[in-house]
This record gives C-alpha cells, structure tokens and sequence, in this order.
C-alpha cells in the first residue's frame, strides 16, 4: 500500500471545509477495522485512510502548516500503513476508570508481545509491538501500543481464501480471543495486496 505525502493531504483551509464528510468517512471506513478482544482490548487495524485521517487531525489540532512539520508528521504515521505482507494495528488497553486503569497497566505488563494472529491452522503470527519507540516501562504498559503482524505467504493466501482468523492475548492476566468478522476479513484483504 502506497505510503502518503504531502501532495496527498489536504491544506488546513481545505480540510476546514471538507472535515464533516471526511472525519465521517474515516470513522464508517474503521467500523470493519475494530476488533475488540475481551472487554478491554481494542485492535483498529490501520491502512492508508486511517492514517491520512490522523494525520489530517494532527495538522490541525497543532496547526501545522509548514511543509517541515507536515513531513515529520508524514514521517511519524507512514509506517502504520501496511506494506502487502503485513497487518498494522493500533491497540488500546481500554478501562474508563483511571484507578482502575492505572492498576491493570500494571498487571498487563508485556500484553503488546503477547497478541497474535492465527489464520485457519498455520501457526500464529505474533504481533512485534512499538518499533518506533518503547511504550512500556520496566514496571507497566502503556495505554496506546503499535502492533505489526508480519504473515508468510502462506497466511496471506489463507486468509485470502476466507481461512477462519482470530486475535487473541494469553497475557496470564489477559486470556481473550476474538474471531474477526467477516466484515472484517474484506476489509482487511486489501491491505494484503
């Protein structure tokens, strides 16, 4: 999947005017792209149209105009875009109370290298988490982690092919898994071309 530039986005002045229809296009394009795990994990698998979103957002909550800027921002999102042989997600580890959340980083120390992704039988592809930067600390996770599912060839073909596929943690104090959608499956596959 090809990565953005700039000539791909829009000015702040023209993202102004075209926000509504875009935020509501991006947001009806992720429906299919969430993957809930258990009650509180959250995969948004991300592509081309989420990341030009965030991008788009980025720019105008900081106001940035300056093509430098824009460039580090191109430069921060481009790798969440998949390149054909893989998967990209975002995870959120997600609970509403802030005491409550605060406790579970604690004890979901490590969750984002315990996730993986199997298609039908072949084994799993366990997801590489954070290679831009470290999240976690020695203690605790982070809320917010970039996972990276790299498949053989083989899974891509299965997956193609509608082999069933499922995301699941056996985090000792997290065991979930979810099989992913149909819904999902389509919208994924074109991430594998």
């Amino acid at each position: 999947m090809q990565k953005l530039a700039q000539s791909d986005l829009y000015t702040l002045e023209a993202y102004a005017r075209e926000r509504v229809a875009f935020r509501a296009l991006a947001l009806a394009h992720k429906q299919a792209r969430t993957v809930h795990v258990g009650a509180h994990l959250t995969l948004l698998f991300e592509d081309r149209l989420t990341v030009q979103y965030q991008v788009q957002e980025m720019l105008r909550i900081e106001r940035i105009f300056e093509p430098a800027g824009i460039q580090d921002e191109l430069d921060a999102y481009n790798p969440l875009i998949p390149d054909g042989a893989n998967l990209k997600a975002t995870l959120l580890i997600e609970y509403a109370d802030p005491d409550e959340r605060a406790r579970k980083l604690i004890e979901l120390h490590d969750i984002e290298n315990r996730v993986a992704l199997r298609v039908g039988k072949l084994p799993p592809s366990i997801a590489i988490a954070d290679e831009d930067l470290e999240r976690s600390t020695q203690d605790k996770t982070s809320a917010v982690h970039f996972l990276r599912f790299e498949l053989s060839s083989a899974q891509i073909t299965a997956f193609k092919s509608g082999a069933a596929t499922v995301i699941a943690t056996d985090h000792p104090a997290y065991r979930a898994e979810t099989a992913l959608a149909a819904d999902t499956c389509l919208a994924l596959t074109a991430d594998l071309d």
